[in-house]
């Protein structure tokens, strides 16, 4: 049984950029970014009532969003439904022969299970099933904990570049005098 939209999916090239309509013109709320490794993508999630609007921007160019950017641009990707019981759902549009990208679920976001349903099936519309698991608070946070970490890190490295840069201003301005 499905419970609700859960989100629409737009591929974007630059999530910033992305932001200014989204976020800055429209008015929606950027509640956090997380980084799908298994997907190539990273997502921004900007919730609008009981559904969110994902940004997804391809960080891997082999990737099955890279590619649809490539070929069709930014814009629409997905719709995603929630779902009660994922495998049901999946079995009830095999029954139909509904052709589905993923035969079995996988895990996504957050820890939930999801599966593609293809878009020869469903009238040219890529759809997207998921189901919440148990384990999705305790994966939500190890994903959060993995990008807190890069990004502490990037600052790390950053820092250090940028005291590099001014001890090598002030080495040239000694050598000088």
């Amino acid at each position: 049984m499905i419970k609700k939209i859960s989100h629409i999916a737009v591929v974007v090239p630059k999530l910033e950029e992305a932001m200014t309509f989204w976020v800055d013109a429209l008015g929606l709320t950027l509640d956090h970014v997380e980084h799908v490794e298994a997907q190539g993508v990273d997502v921004a999630f900007l919730p609008s009532g009981e559904s969110d609007i994902e940004l997804l921007r391809p960080v891997d160019e082999e990737s099955g969003v890279a590619r649809y950017l490539q070929k069709r641009g930014p814009g629409m990707h997905h719709i995603c439904f929630e779902v009660d019981d994922i495998e049901a759902t999946l079995a009830r549009l095999k029954a139909h022969n509904i052709p589905l990208i993923n035969e079995e679920p996988t895990f996504g976001t957050g820890g939930k299970k999801i599966a593609f349903v293809h878009p020869k099936g469903t009238g040219g519309v890529l759809v997207e099933l998921y189901e919440l698991t148990p384990d999705e608070p305790a994966r939500r946070l190890e994903r959060m904990d993995a990008m807190r970490h890069r990004l502490t890190e990037g600052r790390r490295v950053y820092a250090q570049g940028v005291r590099a840069f001014f001890a090598g201003l002030r080495y040239g301005r000694n050598e000088e005098e």
